[in-house]
C-alpha cells in the first residue's frame, strides 16, 4: 500500500503518531481500534496505517480491503449490540488521514436523532451506557471471528 510518493508516517498527524484507540486487530495496511468515548460505548474507528487523505487515492484493491474492513466492523456491531442504526462516516477535516468511524446509535443516545458531533439532546442512562460496556468483550470477539473470514492478517 506504500507509495513512495507519498510518506507513510507525518510527523505531527494523530493518526500517525498514536494508534487512535485500543487495537483490536491490526494489519499491514490497516488497523481496528475500540474508541474510548463515554457515551457510544462500541465505537470503532477503521484506520488505513499509511498516511493517505482520500479514498481515491488508494488502489482498487486497497479500496476494498478497507471498505471490507468497514463493513465487518458494521456486521459485529449489530450482532452484537443490537443498535437502532449505525453511523458509518469518513470526514478527516480536522484530522486528514484516512479513517472510517463506524458508530453504534440508539435511540436514547445522547445525541439522537442527530449525529454524534451536534449539540447534546438528552444525558444517557449511566446503567444503560454500562450495560452496553459490558458488550465491548464479545464486541471484540464478533469483529475478529469477522475478519477472520476475510483471510490471514495479524492479530494484536
Amino acid at each position: 500500500m506504500t507509495n513512495p510518493l507519498r510518506p507513510a508516517v507525518v510527523a505531527g498527524c494523530e493518526l500517525c503518531d498514536a494508534t487512535g484507540g485500543d487495537v483490536i486487530h491490526r494489519t499491514e495496511s490497516y488497523r481496528i481500534v475500540l474508541v474510548d468515548d463515554a457515551n457510544y460505548p462500541g465505537f470503532c474507528r477503521v484506520i488505513l496505517n499509511d498516511h493517505v487523505r482520500e479514498m481515491s487515492e488508494l488502489a482498487a484493491a486497497d479500496r476494498a480491503a478497507l471498505m471490507e474492513a468497514v463493513w465487518k466492523v458494521e456486521a459485529a456491531l449489530r450482532e452484537v449490540m443490537s443498535p437502532t442504526k449505525v453511523n458509518l462516516a469518513s470526514l478527516g477535516n480536522l484530522v486528514p488521514h484516512l479513517h472510517w468511524h463506524v458508530i453504534p446509535r440508539f435511540a436514547d443516545d445522547a445525541h439522537f436523532p442527530g449525529p454524534v458531533w451536534a449539540a447534546q439532546q438528552r444525558q444517557p442512562d449511566a446503567a444503560t451506557l454500562q450495560q452496553r460496556r459490558a458488550m465491548l468483550p464479545a464486541l471484540r470477539s464478533a469483529i475478529l471471528r469477522g475478519l477472520a473470514l476475510i483471510g490471514p492478517t495479524s492479530i494484536q
